[in-house]
């Protein structure tokens, strides 16, 4: 049997605050198998981000995982050494962050991080370590990339930060990649660009990729699978296009629903009625249930996440039936 790339067991992530433990991520269970590219989809504060640091130990102190392993092609890294975490980041475990300059140094030439990246895993010369860099450049669509080589990050726009970027977390074309929404700042043109090669690496090199967002048009075009989380916890996933076309959750139906374009012109566009509960102040059971109209009194129970059809689970009292989702339907 085949091991996966990344297996998460039951993992749980605290942070620790004078009024209580706010449970960032709680009991998140999951798998990546080679070359599959799983979509990571949730409002802001579901839990996502918090989830891609924690599998790559940078949690900051309070924050502290509370519970639950991480394996990485079976090694247990929960809580392996920082050595050992030094070691692994970068070359086979990569992280693409929203903001750019989490990755950049601003008083250091992009040629300086880009080939210092290289040689901090590789023994390869200097010269070696510039042409794979200026190669990586183009890929994500960089033009004269020897001229942006030499460039500071503060004279680059925020999209060719990104890209460049996205470019570093390429450098070594590692096992895994972890991206937190690293297409927001980018235009249209240049997302489908790396959407492209994010792709074609995962096809070519059996990169594993999670791809963090919020947005399901770009999942729904990327993705081999979806996995939906709400307030720290996965209420739906399974296959991209069983989850887009035929949701069971009402979460992922509302966050379908208002998704523009998908009701006719001139409709109001879809909202799920409330906001994300406070994570100190979480309703018992369903957390969803403040928001859901299909909420009763079996919902001040949590339920568990079962799986309904082949490969396709929810966590839901009161799941849809397995009729596609119609345009002019809402969550409701």
């Amino acid at each position: 049997m085949t091991i996966p790339t990344l297996q998460v067991e039951d993992l749980e992530t605290h942070f620790p605050t004078r009024d209580g433990i706010v449970r960032a991520v709680d009991g998140v269970s999951f798998d990546v198998a080679e070359g599959e590219i799983l979509g990571l989809v949730g409002e802001s504060g579901s839990g996502k981000s918090i989830t891609g640091f924690s599998i790559l130990g940078l949690i900051d102190p309070p924050g502290r995982i509370a519970g639950g392993r991480v394996l990485f092609k079976g090694e247990d890294i929960t809580s392996a050494s920082p050595e050992r975490m030094r070691s692994l980041r970068g070359s086979r475990i990569a992280m693409i962050f929203q903001d750019p300059m989490m990755t950049l140094n601003p008083v250091l030439r992009v040629d300086t991080q880009m080939i210092e990246t290289v040689q901090a895993h590789e023994k390869v010369s200097e010269a070696a370590a510039r042409a794979r860099a200026v190669e990586t450049l183009k890929a994500v669509g960089i033009a004269a990339p020897e001229e942006r080589l030499l460039a500071y990050p503060h004279q680059l726009s925020g999209g060719m930060r990104q890209r460049i970027a996205i470019a570093t977390a390429l450098l070594h074309s590692p096992d895994l990649i972890i991206a937190d929404e690293p297409t927001t700042a980018l235009d249209v043109t240049i997302q489908g660009q790396i959407l492209y090669e994010m792709r074609k690496l995962c096809r070519d090199t059996g990169t594993a990729l999670i791809w963090i967002t919020h947005d399901l048009s770009v999942v729904a075009g990327l993705a081999d699978r979806i996995m939906v989380m709400y307030a720290g916890k996965i209420v739906e996933t399974g296959p991209v296009a069983t989850v887009i076309e035929r949701p069971q959750h009402p979460y992922t139906r509302g966050l379908i629903g208002s998704v523009p374009g998908v009701l006719p012109r001139g409709k109001r566009l879809f909202q799920i009625p409330g906001m994300t509960p406070a994570p100190l102040n979480l309703p018992p059971g369903c957390r969803f249930k403040t928001r859901c109209s299909r909420a009763d009194t079996l919902c001040d129970t949590l339920p568990e996440l079962v799986e309904l059809h082949p490969n396709h689970s929810v966590r839901c009292h009161h799941p849809h039936d397995a009729r596609p989702l119609t345009p002019t339907e809402s969550a409701a």
